[in-house]
């Protein structure tokens, strides 16, 4: 297929108003990385090339969260219709290369066409104008769902056209992945206004949802949840309506017995971000009440306006439960710590304690985080994109299998559910929650289809456009993703598993420092912060303190510096994030 739709030129210029199609500059063969330039054909060819070599293999699905279209960028080039489905087909294309069957022919099933399933979803720029998703049925969901027509089951294409949503079965009897449409949620999306309204396409999306989630619960199965624009939500980036995250983190809190975790793309940089139950308000989900009136923000997401989000992010876990003991976790996992130093003393206090009535300052801790697990919480992940804003990334999950290939205990034809149109006068009914006898969900507990680790892989395009641009290194240029982190052995985040509750305790340690005033913060090159009291303290004490800043703060910039994909510098970091570096 041609990609006469893709304008990037090599060595053109990187500057905002040339978008690397006009003029002369640094652009590379594989794109312009830290720009805002799109993708060249070569960076997709190169990508989906290196997937056939290098992960065909070993993965069992793929979820593809969108804006497979270039960015409305250049004035003189403006995006047409036809641009955006023809780039959408090109993707489709490349699909079909890789995963494609060879062997159905006469296969009449273009669900049947592929070795493993392939979830796609809209993204903003795959409409036109971008952000603006009106009502459907409507030209883009009927368009795409011919476009897609290879991965939208047949029997939910009718649904599928009435509003972009639709799901797929990936193990099935097992295993579904929930293909939402956000730009219903989508504040940036003036065409829709909220998810209270029983007019409104995005409360409609949310009983589909509700729908599903019960009839997958009911069939004792799993699911994922992942759309485009995830739902960001801070005093400077609030990506959905307060209605429609109302409705989600509700959502999430009913169905925690079934629902694995949520992905999402949009934002360009890798983060997380969690919701907490106690923020929902059921007079705004119910629409007795309305949101506060906030101005709809820009969808530009600039690297400054990211540094401001980011530093919020963390300025919100700073009020997130800190765990007091270091032996908590330990002890939730089954490890006895071998301390008999003061056993009976502290057995004594114990003791005294339960006859007093009090808690312990672990037991507190459990009843403020929701209990063991963490039920209070949910947890979004965010990846960064192909498109090199930074450098392009690829994720791979690892989830546990453990019973997945065991016989289903009760199998129900899989039929279109929707919506009828009486069940719109009604108002939004609550979900259910999980009975009270039902073990923690596979976002919390580990078991079947709980994510174990992810592998982040990156392109240094620097690197790369480097080799093949010198005539001197060309024999040993050549187009590679490479592991960025892994967090089955990363040491900083230290997160065992991807259970809510480990990235509650990854979010409050980012969260957890504080400058105080009278202290003076420096930094090494390596990017390790001394303090520098202004008031003397003991040598221990000192050294104590000391030695708990070094670990906070390595775990947020850490985490600042892989929201970037490692494309910036220690000293932009640190400027950008308040902390001058050390001469």
């Amino acid at each position: 297929m041609e990609a006469k739709v893709i304008f990037y030129s090599q060595s053109s210029s990187t500057d905002s108003d040339d978008a690397c199609h006009w003029g002369e500059g640094d652009a590379g063969i594989f794109g312009a990385e830290k720009t805002d330039c799109d993708s060249p054909i070569a960076l997709i060819n190169a990508t989906f090339q290196w997937i056939n070599d290098n992960l065909k293999n070993s993965i069992d699905f793929v979820i593809w969260t969108g804006d497979s279209a270039r960015h409305d960028n250049d004035e003189l080039i403006p995006r047409t219709e036809e641009q955006v489905i023809e780039l959408n087909e090109l993707l489709v294309h490349k699909f079909v290369e890789v995963f494609g069957k060879e062997d159905n022919i006469n296969d009449t099933d273009p669900t049947n066409d592929f070795t493993i399933p392939i979830v796609p979803n809209f993204g903003n720029n795959d409409i036109l104008p971008h952000n603006i998703f009106t009502q459907g049925p409507n030209r883009w969901t009927k368009t795409f769902s011919h476009v897609w027509r290879k991965f939208i089951p047949e029997e939910q294409r009718h649904g599928f056209e009435r509003g972009g949503w639709f799901f797929v079965e990936v193990i099935p009897n097992k295993l579904a992945v929930l293909s939402l449409n956000t730009l219903y949620f989508f504040n940036s999306n003036t065409a829709v206004n909220g998810c209270a309204s029983q007019k409104e396409p995005g409360y409609e999306h949310f009983e589909w949802l509700r729908i599903q989630l019960q009839f997958f619960r009911q069939r004792s199965m799993k699911v994922i949840l992942m759309g485009h624009v995830p739902p960001a939500r801070t005093p400077s980036k609030q990506s959905w309506d307060e209605t429609c995250w109302q409705k989600y983190t509700l959502w999430l809190q009913q169905y925690r017995d079934i629902v694995v975790g949520g992905l999402y793309g949009h934002m360009n940089i890798d983060h997380f971000m969690i919701q907490d139950n106690n923020q929902i308000d059921m007079q705004l989900i119910s629409g007795d009440v309305e949101p506060e009136n906030k101005p709809r923000q820009s969808n530009d997401f600039s690297i400054q306006s990211s540094a401001a989000y980011l530093t919020e992010l963390r300025y919100g876990w700073s009020s997130l439960p800190d765990n007091v003991e270091a032996k908590n976790m330990e002890e939730l996992n089954g490890v006895r710590l071998n301390k008999h130093k003061n056993k009976d003393k502290k057995k004594k206090k114990k003791k005294k304690d339960k006859k007093k009535g009090r808690k312990s300052k672990h037991e507190k801790f459990l009843d403020k985080i929701g209990g063991p697990w963490a039920e209070r919480y949910s947890a979004t992940l965010v990846s960064a994109s192909v498109v090199p804003n930074y450098f392009p990334t690829l994720r791979v999950f690892e989830y546990n299998v453990s019973e997945a290939l065991e016989p289903p205990k009760s199998i129900q034809d899989n039929i279109e559910r929707q919506i009828s149109p009486s069940s719109k006068k009604h108002k939004s009914v609550k979900p259910h929650p999980p009975s009270k006898s039902q073990p923690p969900g596979p976002a919390y507990s580990p078991q079947t289809f709980s994510w174990l680790s992810y592998t982040q892989y990156f392109a240094n395009l620097t690197r790369i456009n480097a080799d093949f641009a010198s005539r001197r290194r060309s024999k040993r240029a050549r187009f590679t993703y490479e592991v960025e982190y892994d967090t089955k052995n990363d040491t900083v985040f230290g997160l065992q598993d991807l259970t809510v509750r480990s990235f509650v305790d990854l979010a409050a340690r980012i969260g957890a420092y504080k400058p105080k005033k009278d202290n003076l913060l420096s930094t090494t090159r390596d990017g390790v912060e001394d303090n520098i009291s202004a008031t003397k303290r003991k040598k221990h004490k000192k050294n104590r303190k000391h030695k708990k800043r070094k670990e906070m703060n390595k775990t947020w910039f850490t985490f600042v510096n892989r929201a970037y994909v490692g494309t910036k510098n220690e000293e932009d970091l640190h400027d950008q994030f308040g902390f001058a570096v050390e001469d």
